[in-house]
């Protein structure tokens, strides 16, 4: 008998989880890897960026309960367990200057505090895996940054009997590699870009590259490789569940899915710490942990 694998995915908001690595999850998922999804706030505060559903009187008052019920599908679609922090949004703030974040949203907690909620997740679940954000919070939302880090607090505390003891937060365990999500990298990004337009299409790139110059934006370091060409539909799927934050006719689905998997056939990551010894670059979360298992 070999253990269970499990990887844990904390991310920010309902939707998140579906437009970054998402694929990954469902390959996963499809290979009986016990996959579960850790949503640090409700996305109360997150705007309805669908434009069909813009105005609507029911979706603006319950908010909260509607997001739920968008997660609730989208983890039915991708195959994946799902469990909330509990936190609440901070929203994105806009303006020269930025207004103060709300009080008592999830930005403005202590991050010591926080993670240990997050401890209470990583020793239930015992994942050998964990997938986050990076330092930037792979872009600079607030909630982003915070996900960040706690999961980087948690993934030594989870170990750590003297700062988070048993008696309160479960039994020690100590996961074995953390990644940060790199799916929204430059190299895709071109890839895409010059094949749509070696085939007369259009491509929805040509601004965010343009973008991506005048930010200056500093290259990541791309370690693995997911090949998921072959659940890049269940992952869209998932992602249009999230209705209220997802136009169907919008940017996200502009690319013909035979170009995607052809072009670029694989999510990326970033191995931000491992206790096992991998070589680089990777095709898979549990390099190294698998032999071990």
């Amino acid at each position: 008998m070999t253990e269970q694998l499990r990887l844990m995915a904390v991310h920010a908001h309902p939707d998140d989880e579906s437009s970054k690595g998402a694929a990954t999850m469902a390959k996963y998922v499809s290979e009986g890897v016990d996959v579960l999804v850790v949503t640090c706030t409700g996305g109360e505060r997150g705007s309805i960026l669908n434009p069909k559903l813009q105005g609507d009187a029911y979706i603006e008052e319950n908010i909260h309960e509607v997001r739920r019920k968008e997660m609730d599908e989208a983890r039915e679609i991708l195959g994946v367990k799902q469990e909330w922090l509990g936190f609440v949004d901070s929203g994105l703030p806009e303006g020269d200057p930025l207004p103060p974040l709300p009080e008592g949203c999830f930005a403005l907690e202590d991050v010591d505090k926080a993670a240990g909620e997050l401890v209470r997740k990583i020793r239930a679940f015992r994942p050998q895996a964990i997938t986050t954000y990076d330092e930037n919070g792979g872009y600079p939302h607030p909630d982003h940054i915070m996900t960040h880090k706690i999961t980087m607090v948690a993934f030594d505390g989870a170990a750590d009997t003297e700062k988070y003891p048993e008696s309160e937060y479960g039994t020690a365990f100590q996961p074995q590699k953390l990644y940060y999500n790199q799916g929204f990298n430059r190299p895709r990004t071109v890839a895409l870009h010059e094949a749509l337009l070696a085939r007369g299409l259009e491509s929805p790139y040509g601004e965010w590259l343009e973008r991506w110059k005048e930010f200056e934006r500093a290259e990541r370091t791309l370690t693995t490789y997911v090949p998921c060409a072959d659940f890049f539909e269940i992952r869209d799927k998932a992602l249009i569940a999230h209705a209220t934050q997802i136009d169907p006719d919008g940017g996200w689905f502009r690319v013909p899915m035979d170009v995607q998997k052809e072009v670029w056939p694989t999510e990326e990551y970033e191995l931000a710490k491992s206790l096992v010894d991998t070589s680089l670059p990777e095709s898979d979360l549990f390099a190294g942990i698998r032999d071990n298992a």
